[in-house]
């Protein structure tokens, strides 16, 4: 209707649009083209950074005869306890005394060369001396108290974080390292509550059903992992989910079997349950321990001793299962 006026303007819209049909595989990037888009093939700068970080995750192999070996270990640790809590007279536990001093000062060594708390020397000796006191304690004392050996523990403690405290180089370690060890001398006197529980009316079939339960599910669970080590907890962990469940279930049958032989108040229920609570307990400690090494592996440190590195599992595991069967007879079974 109204004639065409002349296009005077070389960048009006209109010729825009025909430079654009004109050109037309070439995209579009920015304001009129102005800006160059990346080229597609072009990775940013990180990634491939960050896919090698993603492929160096090193996968732990497993190790069949070590799994079987630790839980050997395991099986003959619970069998100690379980006979020697049996083998001693009502009024003699002297005897049972030196064998728990024995584990205790071999659970010491495990943990001490693995943890590596500050002033390692001084509090391995304040350690050794508490955990004999807590046997002394627990042969004389009345039976059942638990207080004497807890204050005991404590006591060892506090000496033990004075002495790491004392030398300039030990005394920023000191404050990183309390959680250790606080581990380490709860570890070595929990044994001494089994002498405790062999001078009580349950103490030893307490012993009996708990220890049977821990070692079992230890036994069952190592060995499933030299077999069929999946699926794996971690790659850096060299076990396996199966292994733990078929441990624990197993544990559990096997105390409740034994609950269903053994006087009142025992019952298969009331065993099921002790021995559910000493397997998990013992899982927990041995999981624990092969997180921790995991950990220090990642972190560049210097591995533990092999054979402090495999023992301290089934040693904390059944210091903790002795204090399970303590709280079991004073709170589940009385």
């Amino acid at each position: 209707m109204f004639p065409s006026m002349p296009n005077d303007d070389p960048w009006d819209a209109e010729a825009s649009q025909q430079v654009a049909r004109l050109n037309p595989g070439r995209p579009k990037a920015g304001f009129y083209g102005a800006v160059p888009e990346e080229d597609e093939g072009v990775q940013p700068p990180g990634s491939e950074d960050e896919d090698e970080e993603f492929e160096e995750i090193e996968v732990l192999p497993v190790r069949p005869k070590l799994s079987a070996a630790i839980g050997g270990f395991a099986a003959l640790l619970a069998l100690a306890l379980i006979v020697g809590a049996h083998a001693t007279g009502p009024g003699s536990r002297v005897s049972y005394a030196v064998v728990l001093f024995g584990v205790q000062l071999l659970g010491l060594l495990a943990w001490i060369m693995a943890l590596r708390p500050p002033a390692a020397g001084v509090t391995a000796s304040v350690v050794a001396l508490t955990a004999l006191g807590a046997d002394y304690l627990a042969v004389t004392g009345e039976p059942g108290e638990l207080l004497p050996m807890f204050l005991t523990a404590l006591g060892g403690f506090t000496v033990a974080m004075v002495a790491q405290v004392v030398r300039a180089g030990d005394r920023q370690r000191a404050k990183d390292s309390w959680r250790s060890t606080l581990l380490i001398v709860g570890g070595a006197t929990a044994y001494a509550t089994l002498i405790t529980l062999t001078r009580e009316p349950l103490g030893a079939q307490a012993i009996l059903v708990c220890c049977t339960g821990a070692g079992m599910a230890l036994l069952v669970a190592r060995l499933t992992d030299a077999v069929f080590p999946k699926p794996r907890i971690a790659a850096q962990v060299a076990r396996g989910a199966t292994g733990i469940v078929v441990g624990a279930m197993l544990g559990t049958l096997t105390s409740a079997m034994l609950g269903s032989y053994l006087v009142l108040p025992f019952t298969p229920g009331k065993g099921a349950v002790l021995g559910l609570v000493a397997a998990v307990a013992a899982h927990l400690v041995d999981l624990a321990v092969n997180f921790g090494e995991a950990g220090r592996r990642l972190a560049g440190e210097a591995p533990t001793f092999w054979v402090a590195r495999h023992m301290q599992g089934p040693l904390g595991g059944l210091a903790l299962t002795a204090v399970a069967a303590y709280a079991s007879v004073h709170w589940y079974l009385s």
